[in-house]
Order: structure tokens, then sequence, then C-alpha cells
């Protein structure tokens, strides 16, 4: 199978927002009057983001859920996206898995494929997305990592952690029971990009973040790029680890095993949570449960930004905790 003929089987589609779509030299989008486009670009590689036997219908899934993520933090609405892809070979029964979950995801979301490239090589997913955002008298809407401001309230969508519970047991440094496992995987391979959360925070939350790396190093960069600190209540986020039963250190039933301190690291340098982080001045509380409401999402309070510089860690008895825990690095 020759490069444009694994492109018009498998990826060809008809465009309904862009001017122009697969076929040219470039694809032309024309953004709606009134609007700013939100641009980001994901990659992910064989063995450093997802294992050599991963399914590739949850792969094409995962490729574009990381980008509708960055979209989401940014509170824009998803319009098109562009799919780099590198191949060891052209297999037919894997590209049409990998296809169908990548265009499942995009179509719940209106986001239409617009251009790309195909090229041999170890396999290698590059994909770029395009959003909207709305100007309103001149003020973009787009939610930043510049707008926290002291006294604002701290949250964090979904859950956390589960991503990295999964990855810890196929790298055998766990055991988890079947059910948990699977629930854990889930969340691992097929994260859930939130895009109606961020788009129904436009006015309400003053800074935002999508939780990819980890919330301590992630959390990190809303600090820096807004000049703040923050206090951070860690057993709040604990318990943000919610499609498991069972107490947090396990029990005679066989439940998940786990001491404190690990789940305290799985929530706060996990990494792969595609959760938002987001801050909101106290007063737009309603704003806030209304918005996940709206969207469907759950949403915790876990803290509060402070003037004074820095990351503190409370523990549920308000006990200050040392902050040993690091967020993923590519280059660690």
């Amino acid at each position: 199978m020759g490069e444009f003929d694994l492109i018009a089987r498998y990826f060809k589609r008809p465009v309904h927002h862009a001017a122009l779509g697969i076929g040219d030299d470039c694809a032309l989008l024309q953004p709606a009057p009134g609007t700013q486009l939100a641009i980001s670009c994901d990659m992910l590689v064989q063995g450093r983001h997802f294992f050599a036997d991963v399914n590739p219908h949850s792969l094409g899934h995962k490729a574009l859920a990381v980008n509708l993520s960055d979209l989401a933090a940014c509170g824009a609405k998803p319009l098109a996206f562009t799919l780099a892809l590198a191949l060891p070979e052209a297999n037919a029964s894997w590209l049409a898995a990998f296809a169908q979950g990548l265009f499942e995801l995009a179509d719940a979301h209106d986001c239409e494929l617009i251009g790309g490239d195909t090229t041999a090589g170890p396999l290698n997913i590059c994909i770029t997305v395009f959003g909207e955002v709305p100007v309103i008298n001149g003020r973009s809407q787009a939610l930043l990592r510049t707008g926290a401001r002291a006294g604002d309230d701290l949250y964090v969508s979904g859950t956390l952690g589960d991503a990295r519970l999964a990855l810890n047991v196929q790298q055998g440094k766990l055991p988890l029971p079947e059910p948990w496992l699977l629930a854990a995987r889930a969340r691992l391979e097929r994260p859930t990009p939130r895009v109606a959360l961020g788009m129904a925070l436009r006015g309400i939350a003053s800074a935002a973040i999508d939780l990819s790396d980890g919330l301590i190093g992630d959390l990190g960069h809303v600090l820096e790029c807004s000049q703040v600190g923050a206090t951070l209540q860690v057993d709040t986020l604990v318990q943000c680890i919610a499609c498991y039963p069972g107490p947090i250190a396990g029990d005679a039933g066989g439940h998940i095993a786990l001491s404190v301190e690990q789940w305290r690291t799985l929530a706060l340098a996990g990494g792969d949570d595609y959760e938002l982080l987001f801050t909101a001045a106290p007063h737009q509380r309603d704003a806030v449960a209304h918005a996940a409401q709206a969207s469907q999402t759950p949403v915790h309070r876990v803290g509060q930004i402070d003037a004074s510089p820095g990351l503190r860690l409370l523990d549920a008895q308000g006990q200050r905790l040392p902050n040993h825990y690091a967020s993923f690095d590519h280059f660690a």
C-alpha cells in the first residue's frame, strides 16, 4: 500500500468547517467573525508515551484526546486537526482500528481532519489541533495560565492518579485486581478531554491548564506564569482517585493495598490525567458548580492561590507535608 493510497483509504474525509481539506499543499481555515484561533500540537512516541502492544483503537482515541485536552484548557471549541504519522509498516488492520478510534472521538467533538503527512519509520503520532475562542468587546475569552490571583480557589476536574496506577501495574511495580486494572487502564489509554467544561468556564475561571505531566509540575506552570503561590489540600486530592471501592489503605476484602503516601504520589505526580486544573474567585463558586453540572463533569475544590510564592502541601489535619514529588519530564 502506497502513501497516497493509505491516506485515501483510511484518513481522507469530506470537510464541513474548513474552506479546504486534504488534497492540496495546504488546508485552509476561515475563522468565524469575532473569534481567535487556538492551536496546539502534541507528539506521541512508542516506548515513551505508549506501549508497543497498545490497542490501536485506543491509541487513535488518545492521540486526539491529548490535543483536545489542550483546547479544553484554553476554553476553545474544537474545529479541525492535522495528523503526521510515521509507521513501521502499512498494516491494514492496525490502520483501520487506529482510524476508527481517532474519528469516533473527532466526530464526538465535531473536529475534522484537514491534512497531515505519512512516512515510514518508528511509530510516531503528531497531531496539531485547531479551535476557536470568542472575542467579546475586544477581549479574548481564552483561558490562560497567567490569570490566577491571590485568594482564588483552586480546582481540579475528574479523578487524578488513575493513569499512573495503571502504568505502575503494567510495569510490574504493583499488583491490582482485574476490575480495578481495567478501570485504571481505561483512564490511561482512553482519557476524556474536558472540552465542555473548558468552554463552560469561559468568563468564570481566572486561569487554567490541562494536567498532562502531573499536578505538581503543571500547577507550577500556573504559579510561575501568574507570579503567585498556592496551598494544596493533598488528602482532598487523594479522594479524587474515585473509581475504586474500599478504604485508601486496602482491607481484608482484597481491595487495593497502597499506603497513603503512595496514593499521594499518584495524585500529585502521576501524569497522563488530562483533567483540568483551574482557578476562580470565591464569588464564582456557584458559577463553577453550574459549569460542572452543565458539562456533566465532576469538579473538586482542592486549595487556594496565595500571594506568597511557592507551593504549600497540607494533609487532612492541616499539617505541612514535604514537597518531594516530581512530575514527568520527557528528557529525564
